[in-house]
């Protein structure tokens, strides 16, 4: 809901796409095709290396089901199927692979004005369980989560966070690691065409510091620069342009200060959507 918080996983999103996302230091091509009867139709190849992966994935959507299939190279199928509003302010999502029997996963989201409540089972004689919660409003979020192996009868994850948000920056703080890490993330927008982001991480054992920060810059309507920074010498450059209306071209490419020997990473992305 517009109005609630975001799930757990969404908090401190903003900064971290910001770092993150769009970067990619292979070959990567991308597909994109929707029919007028509700059937998208997505293909995906990822050259990396000297090895080439691929994948062909149909969306189908009616009414409030929507049925996901995918089929990689390796022929492995996989199913996701999911109904919104099976019960009030919830989405139900059942999804397995083949040939991997003990894949099966069934997943209940729940949102509310003040809570957002993400869940999901194995479907196994000896399930994983992972459950996520997160209350507040859509200012200022605060949650946790954990996940729980029945086969060892252990706890796989359990961190905790807190979020804050305005339209001109948002800042994050984290529990990681089953407690062993401290990270926090912000991210402000300058101007309109502006914005950038750090994200420090703490670790209590080792008692290490790490960083990364990062920009983005709108340079006019179809084009974005963004650049990233690490404390282990690592530098980053994204070029992404609009070149037709819903189809992309990035290039991004990393040095490593540190390896002085290794040529810097390139990597061409190439989306099309007609």
């Amino acid at each position: 809901m517009a109005s609630g918080p975001a799930p757990f996983v969404d908090i401190g999103k903003r900064a971290k796409d910001l770092l993150t996302k769009d970067y990619n230091f292979d070959q990567k091509f991308t597909l994109s095709m929707l029919g007028s009867t509700g059937i998208g139709l997505t293909a995906t190849g990822l050259k990396r290396d000297q090895i080439f992966f691929g994948d062909i994935n149909t969306v189908y959507k009616s009414g409030s089901t929507i049925v996901d299939v995918k089929v990689d190279t390796y022929s492995n199928v996989s199913t996701k199927v999911t109904v919104s509003d099976l019960f009030p302010n919830s989405k139900v999502a059942c999804s397995f692979k083949i040939p991997d029997h003990k894949s099966g996963k069934l997943e209940v989201h729940y949102l509310h004005h003040h809570a957002a409540v993400d869940s999901s089972i194995g479907l196994s004689p000896t399930p994983d369980l992972e459950l996520s919660a997160a209350i507040g409003s859509k200012d200022l979020a605060l949650g946790g989560e954990i996940g729980f192996d029945t086969a060892s009868a252990s706890f796989t994850k359990y961190n905790a966070g807190i979020g804050f948000n305005k339209p001109d920056f948002s800042a994050a703080l984290f529990l990681t690691d089953k407690g062993q890490a401290l990270k926090a993330s912000y991210i402000h927008s300058v101007n309109p065409f502006t914005s950038i982001a750090a994200e420090m991480t703490h670790r209590f054992s080792t008692y290490e510091n790490s960083f990364i920060i990062g920009s983005s810059h709108a340079v006019d309507p179809l084009t974005v620069v963004k650049t990233r920074f690490s404390n282990n010498g690592k530098a980053a450059l994204l070029c992404q342009h609009e070149w037709r209306p819903k189809s992309l071209i990035t290039v991004s490419t990393e040095y490593d200060s540190k390896s002085i020997n290794a040529a810097p990473k390139m990597g061409l992305t190439l989306a099309l959507k007609p």
